[in-house]
C-alpha cells in the first residue's frame, strides 16, 4: 500500500502528457519520454525502477490483445513472408550483430552476456510508429507490416532471449537444443493460443451477455499468457493468436460486446501506452546509478550499438525485402520509399528494458552494464527515430491512397446489405403485415445508410454543399443536444430518477455516436 500513491502520480502524470500531446498535436510516446526524463532530474522523484514481472504478466499481454483484435488476420496472411522475415529473421540477426558488437566495443564483457543485450534490443516496438503513422496516413500494407511484425517479434525475441541467459548461467544449450527450444515455444504457442480462442468465443456464445462476454474478454490476455509460460511455450504468441482468432469470429457474437469491447481497449491502452513510456524516461537515474564510474565509455559504447541497430534494420529490409521484391515483380514492385519507412521504424520498447531487467542479478557477468546498454538503445532508437520518422514520411511523400478504393468498396457492399435488408423486410411483411408507416420508414433507413456510403465518393461538401446525409447528420445531432438537456432539466428537478435519466441518455448516446462516424 505505500506504493499505492507513486502508481497514482505515475498514472496520473503520464495520462496529463498524453492529453497534452494530443491537444498540441505531438508524438504522443515522444513526449511521455521526454517528460520521463525530465521528471527523473527532478530530486525527491521516487524510483521507479520497472518490475520486469509487472511488464510480462500485466502490461504486455493486454497491449498485444487489444492490437491483435484490431488487426486483420487477411492483411497479416497476405504480408506474411516480410512481417515473418522481420519478427524473425531480423531479431535473429540483430541478436548476433548486436552481440559481437558489444563483445568488440565493451572491454571485459565476455560474449554470452553481450548476445543476452542483442536478444534484449532485437525486437522493435511498433506502438510509436504506428501512432505516427495513422496521423500521417501511411499506406495500410506499411501499417499491416509494422504492426505484425510487433505482434510477433517479442515471442521470438523473448525466446532467444531465455537461450541466450541460460548459456550464461550455466543451463545452456547446444545449437541443435536451441533450435528445439525455440521451435516447441513457438508451436506451443499456437497451440494454445488456438485452443484458448475456440473455448472463449464458444463460452461467448453460450453466454449470449454482452457485460460477461466483455469480462470473460479482460481475462483472456492474462490467463492465455499464463497458460502457455506454465508448459514453457510462447505466452506472447499464444496472447496474439487467441486475440486474432476471436477479432476474426467477433462478428458472431451480441452487439453490446464488440461496442463495449472497442470503448475498453481503447482505453486500456491509452493508459498502458502512456504508462510504459514515461516508465522508458524515468530509468534514467537507476541505470547510470549502476555504472557510476564507467559512465562515459559506455556512452560511447552505447551510440556504436545504436547506430549498429540502425543499420542492421537497414540493410535487411533492403536486402531481403525490398531487393527480392524488385527482382520478382519488376516494376509492379513495392516502392522503395515504403521500405525505407519500415527500416526507418525500429523504435525499441519497454520489452526491451522488461527483459533486461529481468537478467539474473547473481551469476551473470556484466548486469549493469548490459541493462545500461539495453536503456540507452532503448532511449536512442525512440528518440531518433520518434523526431525524425514524421519527416522522413513527409519527405518521401508516403501517403495511403485507400480511401477512395475504400469508399468505394464500403459502397457496394452497402448497397448490396440495403437490398438484402429490404428483401427481409418485405418476406416478414407478407408474413405479418405492420402498420404502413413502420415499413415505409424502415425501408428509408436502408436505403439512407446505402445513400450515405456513396456520397463518400462524390466530392467534397465544401464544393458542391451540404449533401442530404450531412444536412441529415447535423439536425439531427443537434435535436439530440436538444433532448439531452431536457431529460437532464428534468432529473435536476426531480421528475425523473436518475436511472431513468442513464437508460435514455444511453439510446441516446448509441444514436450520437453512429451519426458522428465520421
Amino acid at each position: 500500500m505505500h506504493e499505492f500513491p507513486q502508481v497514482m502520480l505515475l498514472l496520473a502524470g503520464a495520462l496529463a502528457v498524453t492529453a497534452l500531446a494530443r491537444r498540441w498535436g505531438l508524438s504522443e510516446p515522444l513526449a511521455l519520454v521526454l517528460a520521463g526524463l525530465a521528471v527523473s532530474f527532478v530530486p525527491g522523484v521516487p524510483d521507479y525502477a520497472i518490475n520486469p514481472e509487472v511488464i510480462l504478466v500485466l502490461v504486455l499481454p493486454p497491449l498485444l490483445y487489444s492490437a491483435a483484435l484490431t488487426s486483420s488476420a487477411l492483411g497479416l496472411r497476405a504480408n506474411l513472408r516480410p512481417i515473418g522475415s522481420l519478427a524473425v529473421g531480423a531479431v535473429l540477426v540483430t541478436t548476433v550483430a548486436v552481440g559481437f558488437a558489444a563483445w568488440a566495443l565493451v572491454p571485459g564483457m565476455p560474449l554470452g552476456p553481450a548476445l543476452v543485450l542483442g536478444a534484449v534490443v532485437a525486437p522493435p516496438d511498433a506502438v510509436a510508429a504506428t501512432s505516427i503513422g495513422r496521423r500521417l496516413g501511411l499506406p495500410r500494407k506499411v501499417m499491416t507490416i509494422l504492426s505484425g511484425e510487433s505482434l510477433v517479434n517479442d515471442a521470438s525475441a523473448l525466446t532467444v532471449y531465455r537461450v541466450a541467459v541460460a548459456g550464461v548461467v550455466g543451463a545452456g544449450y547446444t545449437l541443435l537444443q536451441g533450435v528445439g527450444v525455440f521451435v516447441l515455444a513457438a508451436a506451443g504457442g499456437l497451440v494454445v493460443g488456438c485452443a484458448v480462442g475456440w473455448a472463449v468465443h464458444r463460452l461467448r456464445l453460450a453466454l449470449a451477455d454482452g457485460v460477461l462476454e466483455s469480462a470473460v474478454g479482460l481475462l483472456v490476455p492474462f490467463a492465455t499468457y499464463l497458460l502457455a509460460e506454465a508448459i514453457h511455450a510462447s505466452g506472447v504468441l499464444a496472447v496474439v493468436v487467441a486475440g486474432l482468432y476471436l477479432a476474426q469470429r467477433a462478428p458472431s457474437g451480441t452487439a453490446a460486446r464488440r461496442l463495449q469491447d472497442r470503448a475498453v481497449w481503447r482505453s486500456a491502452d491509452t493508459l498502458l501506452e502512456a504508462v510504459v513510456f514515461a516508465l522508458i524516461g524515468l530509468q534514467l537515474r537507476s541505470v547510470t546509478e549502476g555504472v557510476a564510474g564507467r559512465l562515459w565509455p559506455l556512452v560511447l559504447a552505447g551510440l556504436a550499438l545504436t547506430a549498429a541497430v540502425v543499420l542492421v534494420r537497414a540493410v535487411w529490409v533492403f536486402g531481403t525485402l525490398l531487393l527480392p521484391d524488385r527482382i520478382a515483380r519488376g516494376a509492379d514492385a513495392a516502392p522503395w520509399q515504403h521500405g525505407l519507412v519500415v527500416a526507418w521504424a525500429g523504435m525499441r520498447g519497454v520489452v526491451s528494458l522488461a527483459a533486461a531487467a529481468a537478467i539474473p542479478v547473481l551469476a551473470f557477468p556484466n548486469r549493469a552494464e548490459v541493462v545500461f546498454l539495453a536503456f540507452f538503445v532503448t532511449l536512442g532508437t525512440l528518440l531518433l527515430h520518434g523526431a525524425t520518422l514524421p519527416w522522413v514520411i513527409r519527405w518521401l511523400g508516403v501517403r495511403g491512397r485507400e480511401s477512395y478504393t475504400d469508399a468505394l468498396a464500403e459502397a457496394e457492399a452497402a448497397h448490396n446489405a440495403a437490398l438484402a435488408a429490404r428483401g427481409r423486410l418485405d418476406a416478414l411483411t407478407a408474413e405479418a403485415e405492420p402498420p404502413a408507416e413502420v415499413a415505409e420508414q424502415l425501408r428509408r433507413a436502408a436505403e439512407r445508410r446505402s445513400h450515405r456510403a456513396w456520397e463518400r465518393l462524390g466530392r467534397p461538401d465544401a464544393d458542391l454543399g451540404e449533401s442530404p446525409t450531412t444536412a441529415y447528420r447535423r439536425l439531427r445531432i443537434e435535436m439530440l443536444d436538444a433532448e439531452r438537456e431536457v431529460f437532464v432539466r428534468f432529473r435536476d428537478e426531480g421528475r425523473i430518477d436518475d436511472e431513468v435519466l442513464r437508460r435514455v441518455l444511453h439510446e441516446l448516446d448509441l444514436e450520437d455516436v453512429m451519426l458522428q462516424r465520421d
